[in-house]
């Protein structure tokens, strides 16, 4: 695609609703601390910058799975990566807000150049895991939609940790 190409249809509603709700996860961020977003100040262990940190990562596996299929995506409970899973959700020694942003951005990208060119059909089975149906497949554009429902989700959970912060909100 061209930039002088408008998209339209289904792609250029998913770009948008894309945009739209990782303007709303980001924008909770706006103007914390290090501290503060890594904090967890409500009953959940939940923290502003590992929920945007958390989205990026699912993003990028997900996108992996249209592009290399079943295989790319690790769903055994003993692996070492599923592990590391739960690291997502927070932020580590040495991790900025500011460097979690720029990696979100920078995988957002990627994600919205394959939302313009990929065939929207193209589909991989999902791979056996106890949260999925078994025999099951899904297509690039139903993964779009469960990118979409996974950032608006944790950005509800981050208005949440935000307002308990310093009484901001996203809405209203």
């Amino acid at each position: 695609m061209t930039t002088t190409e408008i998209l339209t249809g289904e792609r250029a509603d998913l770009l948008e609703t894309l945009k739209q709700h990782r303007w709303f996860l980001t924008f909770t961020a706006q103007g914390l601390t290090d501290e503060q977003a890594a904090s967890s100040p409500t009953a959940s262990a939940l923290c502003i910058g590992g929920l945007i940190k958390h989205v990026g990562t699912v993003e990028r596996s997900w996108v992996r799975f249209i592009e290399h299929g079943t295989s790319a995506m690790d769903t055994d409970p003993e692996s070492e990566d599923y592990e590391n899973h739960a690291s997502t959700f927070r932020m580590e020694p040495g991790e900025t807000l500011a460097s979690i942003i720029a990696e979100y951005n920078e995988i957002a990208a990627y994600t919205d150049k394959l939302v313009e060119t990929v065939d929207m059909d193209l589909s991989h089975p999902l791979p056996a895991a106890p949260w999925f149906p078994e025999g099951k497949t899904w297509s690039a554009r139903r993964v779009f939609v469960h990118i979409v429902a996974e950032t608006s989700q944790h950005a509800g959970h981050a208005d949440i940790i935000r307002e308990t912060i310093d009484g901001q909100k996203t809405m209203g």
